[in-house]
């Protein structure tokens, strides 16, 4: 992620809003996080910070936190020496990832000091230090001793002191002419690689993005850039500081075609391409929200999912085994009628066979030509018996036939079912989704228990679109609902949707007897592709026809249907467009 240097003077600028307020609460809701409220004239504003590895940032934030009951020690000891203070400056020493917030306080003697808060924004060694005017540590969120550092301790009584820096050139001061010779100089090496070891505070995200509109998204190194790419480079950074110092940055989040969280910057990013698919937010500290909120969510989804994932996996692993061997057996029914040919033959010829006879070799007065036809005999059986064992073996190979063609069709739709509750789990956007797939494989038997004890939560309510063209469009979160919403709360003239021999919701669109034009119908296509296990495809097809057409077969699983009068559109899933069409 890029919560680079430069990016952290995005949010300064912001926090800057914040000097004059006074601290109102302070809170600890984890080990390594901690929020601060500030109470100003406009209102009061929440300051989160992280000093955790993963997720380390600084930032107004709007979300609500639960925090313990007892508050820790590092918690108390903020309150102690930040009580009622007043923030009074927010400083970053040039595009370091450090953020400096000064308050004014009050000490125990009554005396004006100046408290500051160093927030390292700085991965694993991120860290959240308070500093007493005299330049000393009275505490930190995470103590850094000689054992786990010797070139910079971090103890409460010492003097603090920056992290290691190297020389580096601050793009929003430096000097087009200084760039260009930090490039020249940097040598035979990547360009992005090259911007990243000669500027201070850039990530490698910004330096690949400079890059790609340096070289119009071809390769460039360092040492053999045309004066048009340096022309280019050069623009573009310059371009970047503008942004930056006039607070004009556009605020963007990029997610993979899954919806997955990758990266965010301050500048819109075009080095992706159409491999994945961006957002744009009003504000840095909206932007950080959003993205470090969304990807726990998710994470936490997958987390609580994973037992689930397993055992679907497991389940379908097994099912398709046992397809598989009963697929060969019933190859090996196909011979069938050569024992009933044999029993005839023999049966025909029981006059030329004798008890003890271990084969006998027979005209076939079936084929033209009669050829000959070597049968093996049981020794121990007689002509007559030999024959009905030919007779038996084929009734209990037609038997066979007719069984395993029903299993194979039970395990086809069996392993299609456990297919749509995999594709469904992969889309469980809450826990409560996932609550109601196990309801659901409890109530069809593939699992005991269906989790907590009590009564389970009720389920939400399906997704909710709205067309360009102002038609309703929902879109069912399981099997279940989407009978329920297929079946019973579908009117006959309400359009229905479902992609194409791939599992996915049902999807309806809501007309009340109107006819709903081509670009709702188009719309709501894309919105049934995205919500399936095809919309990583570049193309889907997608079958709709009235609601009136489509029945459920009796005794059939959850979220099977059938259908006719149908036609077929084909369309490219767009998450972009299903997102924007989502109501909220």
């Amino acid at each position: 992620m890029a919560l680079d240097g430069a990016f952290l003077c995005a949010v300064k600028n912001e926090l800057l809003t914040l000097v004059g307020g006074r601290v109102e609460k302070i809170h600890q809701p984890s080990r390594e996080e901690i929020i601060i409220t500030i109470r100003t004239r406009s209102g009061s504003r929440k300051i989160f910070i992280s000093a955790n590895a993963g997720s380390a940032r600084v930032h107004i934030t709007e979300n609500s936190v639960d925090n313990p009951q007892t508050p820790p020690m590092f918690c108390m000891l903020l309150r102690k020496h930040l009580g009622s203070g007043k923030l009074i400056g927010v400083r970053q020493d040039g595009l370091e990832r450090i953020i400096f917030l000064d308050f004014e306080c009050v000490n125990e003697l009554g005396d004006v000091v100046t408290i500051t808060l160093a927030c390292e924004i700085m991965g694993r060694c991120s860290n959240l230090i308070i500093i007493d005017q005299e330049g000393k540590i009275i505490d930190s969120i995470k103590r850094v001793d000689e054992e786990m550092s010797r070139e910079r301790m971090v103890l409460p009584g010492m003097r603090y002191t920056m992290p290691p820096r190297s020389s580096r050139l601050n793009f929003l001061t430096c000097e087009p002419e200084q760039i260009t010779e930090c490039i020249r100089s940097a040598g035979a090496a990547e360009l992005s690689k090259a911007l990243v070891r000669s500027f201070e505070g850039i990530s490698p995200l910004l330096a690949r993005e400079w890059t790609f509109f340096a070289g119009r998204g071809a390769h460039l190194e360092a040492d053999s850039m045309s004066q048009d790419n340096l022309d280019r480079l050069l623009y573009i950074i310059k371009k970047t500081r503008n942004q930056l110092l006039s607070g004009e940055c556009c605020f963007t989040a990029v997610s993979d075609r899954d919806g997955n969280l990758k990266e965010f910057s301050f500048i819109r990013l075009s080095q992706f391409g159409t491999l994945m698919y961006t957002k744009e937010l009003p504000s840095a500290h909206e932007l950080l929200d959003y993205f470090y909120s969304e990807r726990d969510r998710t994470a936490r989804t997958k987390q609580r999912a994973n037992d689930l994932f397993k055992f679907l996996v497991n389940l379908s692993e097994r099912t398709s085994r046992r397809l598989a061997v009963q697929r060969e057996e019933l190859a090996a029914c196909a011979d069938r009628d050569r024992l009933r040919l044999w029993g005839d033959l023999i049966s025909a010829n029981m006059y030329r066979i004798s008890k003890g006879d271990s084969s006998a070799v027979l005209e076939n007065f079936y084929e033209e030509g009669s050829p000959a036809v070597e049968i093996k005999l049981d020794v121990r059986k007689t002509p007559s018996q030999n024959a009905q064992h030919y007779y038996s073996e084929y009734k209990k190979a037609v038997t066979a036939e007719q069984k395993l063609t029903e299993q194979i069709t039970r395990g086809e739709e069996e392993l299609q079912y456990i297919d749509s509750v995999f594709d469904a789990l992969t889309r469980a956007a809450s826990e409560n989704d996932i609550i109601q797939l196990r309801l659901e494989l409890h109530e069809q038997g593939y699992i005991i228990s269906a989790g907590k004890k009590g009564k389970p939560p009720k389920a939400l309510p399906p997704l909710e679109y709205k067309s360009s063209d102002g038609f309703t469009i929902l879109v069912g979160r399981n099997n279940r609902q989407n009978d329920q919403l297929s079946l019973k709360f579908a009117e006959k003239s309400d359009m229905w949707l479902h992609t194409q021999a791939i599992t996915g919701s049902h999807v309806l669109i809501l007309t009340d007897g109107a006819v709903p034009p081509d670009r709702t119908i188009e719309e709501a296509a894309i919105i049934a592709a995205v919500n399936s296990s095809g919309r990583a495809s570049n193309l889907v097809p997608v079958d709709y026809c009235l609601a009136r057409y489509v029945k459920k077969p009796s005794g059939a699983k959850p979220g099977k249907v059938i259908f006719t009068n149908y036609t077929t559109a084909f369309v490219r899933p767009d998450t972009e467009l299903e997102q924007r069409l989502r109501v909220k």
